[in-house]
């Protein structure tokens, strides 16, 4: 009786397996998300036991990207992933993988719970939404207030000129420098210097105008931006290594920081976080002391691939998280890093949040005024001229101004057009 009793649960829980949906689910590999992923898809599945939730971070690779290019030409693209930012975005619509979130019931009524209107506008590819935006998260200078103070300067430098005065005050060659100009050689780095000054200087402006597909910043602007990072290094006022944490050990004054770098102050740096202070990027000379500072928002989102067998229910799952403000919330907790939402500043469940973690509501008042990457498909070969065309010139002074913009433009337009 005993043996049959066995075999029968045995029997039973064959049957549940088999009569389980498996959703295949990827995420950032970034500890505080995955801890929040961890969560959610584990009350999922407590509610919806007929759901398996297949949950990892995106495999190992040069990047999310590659990783992700490389499991659909295999034929193991998951079901859904996170970490897809609008230019990949473009580029997955445009080998047609991804699904048109926007034709699917219930979207319009999903995008007005969470409040993300008008952000989801700026996500649009060809008059649809394939991916669904978690998080925007304004890029801004930090500061430390004590070296700033050291240097004679009450306040942190908000023109190029302010910047150029605190440099000659401050700078100790081969000891110390000012701020860190350039993020590095990777084409993502872009996005966190030149892109970023650029979207500052010119009030939001992009560096590609997308209705001609022309690469536009040899304009005025970027003219104003290039000749800053080549007033930097010409001076010596930064250097193309600055050593491990140069901002956390006193190395420099100041640099471009995402929201994501709080947790890792907090955790790695306790004694610093109290002499931060953030402000939006710098500026040229002449911008007007009235008009908000605009910047690069390093946005991500997620996406439902087409290859899905689920759709049903994976946008079900999707519907389900996006739908809970308390998840938003929870997210914040975890992350630091600004939902895509409208509501930050004025949605009561999120007050508590910006009154203890006060460099984290800084990022939140720029929300408004940060922008997505240009919606291209050829994102990570323009940022790789941008790189040896534009900025490697300029750090190292083989090229002039004007050469260096013009060079990077006609290269990036022949891969554009």
């Amino acid at each position: 009786m005993k043996k049959l009793t066995v075999v029968f649960i045995v029997l039973l829980l064959t049957v549940f397996a088999f009569s389980q949906t498996k959703l295949v689910f990827w995420t950032a590999p970034n500890p505080q998300q995955e801890m929040f992923w961890k969560e959610v898809v584990a009350e999922y599945e407590t509610l919806h036991p007929e759901i398996d939730i297949e949950w990892s971070t995106i495999p190992a690779a040069g990047s999310s990207e590659e990783a992700i290019l490389t499991a659909i030409a295999s034929g193991r693209a998951p079901d859904i992933s996170t970490n897809i930012f609008s230019g990949f975005a473009a580029q997955l619509a445009d080998i047609g993988q991804l699904v048109a979130l926007n034709e699917l019931e219930g979207f319009d009524e999903l995008v007005e719970t969470r409040k993300m209107g008008s952000i989801i506008e700026g996500w649009e590819i060809n008059g649809n939404a394939y991916v669904i935006p978690i998080y925007s998260n304004p890029v801004l200078m930090w500061w430390r207030d004590s070296l700033l103070k050291d240097a004679g300067f009450d306040n942190p430098p908000r023109t190029y000129s302010e910047i150029y005065e605190f440099s000659k005050n401050f700078v100790v060659p081969m000891e110390r420098y000012s701020i860190q100009v350039i993020a590095g050689r990777n084409w993502w780095d872009r996005w966190f210097d030149f892109i970023t000054y650029y979207y500052a200087a010119g009030q939001g402006k992009s560096y590609i105008d997308t209705d001609r597909m022309r690469a536009t910043f040899n304009d005025e602007v970027g003219q104003e931006v290039a000749q800053f990072i080549k007033t930097m290094f010409d001076n010596q006022w930064t250097a193309v290594d600055l050593g491990s944490d140069p901002f956390y050990n006193g190395a420099i004054a100041g640099t471009l920081m995402g929201p994501w770098s709080i947790a890792y102050a907090e955790n790695q740096y306790p004694d610093v976080v109290d002499d931060i202070v953030i402000t939006p990027p710098p500026v040229p000379d002449n911008y007007p002391s009235d008009q908000p500072i605009y910047t690069f928002a390093d946005a991500k989102g997620l996406v439902i691939f087409n290859t899905t067998k689920n759709l049903e229910e994976a946008w079900e799952f999707v519907k389900w998280v996006f739908s809970r403000e308390d998840f938003d919330s929870k997210w914040l907790e975890y992350t630091k890093m600004p939902p895509a939402r409208e509501d930050l500043l004025t949605n009561e469940i999120f007050a508590d949040f910006w009154e203890t973690n006060p460099l984290a509501a800084e990022y939140a008042k720029y929300v408004p005024y940060a922008v997505p990457p240009a919606p291209i498909t050829t994102t990570v070969d323009v940022q790789d001229i941008m790189t040896v065309e534009l900025i490697e010139p300029l750090m190292h002074g083989t090229k002039d101004v004007q050469e260096a913009l013009d060079d990077a433009i006609k290269a990036i337009n022949r891969i554009l057009w």
